[in-house]
């Protein structure tokens, strides 16, 4: 009891002193109408403000999920996307729409473990593995659909892809409108530009064009976007062009990529690396 006195008697100034201090905004607060309204306003605002910082710091956790759905719903509809290109290709939209057959290359979101750009060979780390489906030769891109590399090692949980800024990167691309087609190499220099090697003097590159996959590599479907002529440079004896592509995409900032697959990928790699080729290249 005398502790419980004591205590009292060594705050009992700091409790007067709050006391006082309410019973003093309480008077202030009823001696008019106008300043009533006006501490009403000012404990509103606060309270409004306080409510508006919880939410926000909530809906900061809650981005991660929300990506995460998003770029799992654009790799659907890339795969959609695949199936209407290959009909339309093919001349068979209108066949397509009725029957909505599979398409050959089905599509898997993954968010990006690890990734580089300023080495002289870059990859990309994706949290996909063999658990999950994931093989080599499947193509890896962006959610809005251009090239960012292609799987070349997987573990049970995760996937390696060689990054477009990679010299080991086998890729072709055609110039928007245009049948012709070139090799996609990277000199290792600028992270922001890869050059399309090989282009027919026909194609008449012009700065500003789109250039889009090929669909000759069996990772990657036709008419991916790779990038946009920034110049073209003929070779010595004309026949050949040199050409600058600005990257669509910007590898120094992926978080979420989309993976596909190709259905007949196997079927065409055991068929191109066959006996009976192998015996045709020895011959």
């Amino acid at each position: 009891m005398r502790r419980l006195v004591e205590f009292i008697r060594s705050i009992y100034v700091v409790v007067l002193f709050v006391l006082l201090e309410i019973a003093a905004v309480s008077y202030y607060a009823r001696s008019t109408a106008y300043t009533e309204a006006r501490l009403l306003a000012r404990t509103n605002s606060m309270v409004g403000g306080l409510n508006k910082l919880v939410t926000d710091i909530g809906n900061f956790f809650l981005l991660g999920r929300e990506n995460r759905a998003l770029t799992a719903r654009i790799a659907t509809l890339e795969e959609e996307l695949a199936r209407y290109r290959e009909a339309d290709e093919a001349g068979k939209l209108k066949v397509e729409l009725r029957t909505m057959g599979e398409s050959k290359y089905r599509m898997t979101e993954a968010a990006v473990v690890s990734n580089t750009v300023g080495r002289a060979h870059n990859y990309i780390t994706l949290n996909r593995g063999g658990a999950d489906g994931i093989t080599n030769g499947m193509g890896v891109i962006t959610p809005d659909g251009a090239i960012a590399g292609y799987v070349v090692d997987y573990s049970e949980h995760y996937a390696v892809a060689v990054s477009i800024l990679n010299p080991v990167f086998r890729g072709s691309g055609t110039p928007e409108g245009t049948a012709y087609q070139g090799a996609i190499r990277w000199d290792g220099k600028n992270p922001h530009f890869v050059t399309l090697e090989g282009l027919s003097k026909y194609a008449e590159p012009a700065v500003g064009q789109k250039v889009f996959s090929t669909g000759f590599e069996s990772y990657f479907p036709a008419g991916l976007l790779i990038g946009t002529i920034e110049s073209a440079t003929l070779d010595q004896v004309g026949t050949t062009y040199t050409v600058r592509v600005r990257l669509a995409a910007d590898l120094s900032a992926m978080n979420n990529l989309v993976i596909i697959e190709n259905l007949d990928h196997q079927e065409i790699n055991d068929l191109q690396s066959s006996e009976v080729i192998k015996n045709l290249e020895m011959n």
